[in-house]
């Protein structure tokens, strides 16, 4: 898996930590002032840019890289 941390907007990161959190989409969009639909495309291109299938996938990967990183 390579480091995708660089090529991770500042936005997305905001999205990632929430979704970390636990936080749903539309908490995410209350907090961040954003519509849900633009939430979303945050979370899928996390997913791609991860390589991940799924939410829990994704917060996995992100902490593995941060950690080795």
């Amino acid at each position: 898996m390579n480091s995708v941390a660089g090529n991770v907007t500042n936005r997305e990161k905001e999205v990632l930590h929430l979704v970390g959190d636990g936080f749903s989409t539309k908490q995410i969009a209350e907090k961040l002032s954003i519509s849900h639909h633009t939430v979303e495309t945050h979370r899928k291109n996390l997913l791609k840019k991860y390589e991940a299938k799924n939410s829990a996938e994704l917060i996995q990967k992100a902490l593995v890289q941060s950690l080795v990183a």
